[in-house]
């Protein structure tokens, strides 16, 4: 859990926030305006939806939305966690964060492209009240109709780092003696940095991203003047850009 903390909390120094917070901090002591002045030009760029755009189009890049035809069967078809939530109330239905992950998985097992479905066993070991994703992810594909032989998941993980060790123990366990070819299903973002980190567990990837967070073109960001001005959003889009950057630098997958 402490290593799964500190891998939350270590990018806030490094995001647009926690740089803003610091310059404020050090004006505090320092009683020079130049860090005011700074922490304003720090949060006029980061929140513009422009600069947010360009942060998310480096990041999804070179990575397009592909047609299943385009997609080769193989061995297994891996989706990685990608959040759920318990909403306010006495339900106890769980919230999807974003549903394509799952559903391009689901998609490309109708499409034949394997007959094995795996799923990750994300977890958030700083709560308690959700099982672990995989978990939920197979009962909601057994009631789409996919059979329960054809479903796996791994042990619980909270990393991608983790997620790769938990595939390559479940594939050496199904497939000992052929080499492991697998569809890997994540946010397109995520990609590159999980691509990498599968690799080299020995594991050939053929990619197939989702959850794309740039729009078709670049001129149509630039059509809206919404994106033109300051906002939280895009303070926020900005932030999760730069977590996924430090995240890439940690695991050396920018190539």
């Amino acid at each position: 859990m402490d290593t799964y903390l500190l891998s939350k909390l270590l990018p806030l120094i490094f995001s647009p926030l926690g740089i803003v917070l610091s310059l404020l901090l050090i004006f505090i002591f320092r009683k020079k305006v130049k860090f005011i002045y700074t922490a304003f030009i720090f949060l006029i760029i980061f929140s513009n939806g422009l600069f947010a755009d360009i942060l998310w189009r480096l990041l999804e890049y070179p990575w397009k939305r592909l047609d299943y035809s385009l997609v080769a069967p193989s061995d297994g078809i891996v989706v990685l966690s990608g959040g759920r939530h318990l909403p306010p109330g006495n339900t106890k239905i769980i919230e999807w964060y974003d549903p394509d992950r799952f559903i391009a998985g689901i998609d490309l097992y109708k499409e034949n492209k394997s007959n094995r479905l795996i799923f990750t066993g994300g977890i958030n070991p700083l709560t308690s009240e959700l099982p672990p994703e995989g978990d939920i992810y197979i009962k909601e594909a057994i009631s789409m109709g996919i059979p329960k032989e054809d479903l796996f998941t791994t042990y619980p993980v909270n990393n991608t780092f983790q997620e790769a060790k938990a595939i390559n123990k479940l594939l050496n366990n199904e497939l000992p003696t052929i080499e492991k070819r697998i569809i890997l299903v994540t946010s397109a973002f995520h990609m590159k940095r999980a691509k990498k980190v599968f690799e080299s567990e020995g594991i050939r990837v053929q990619p197939y991203p989702v959850d794309f967070k740039s729009n078709i073109s670049f001129y149509s960001s630039l059509r809206n003047p919404l994106n033109w001005m300051p906002s939280s959003y895009s303070l926020n889009k900005s932030s999760s850009a730069i977590r996924e950057i430090i995240g890439r630098f940690v695991y050396g997958a920018w190539r």
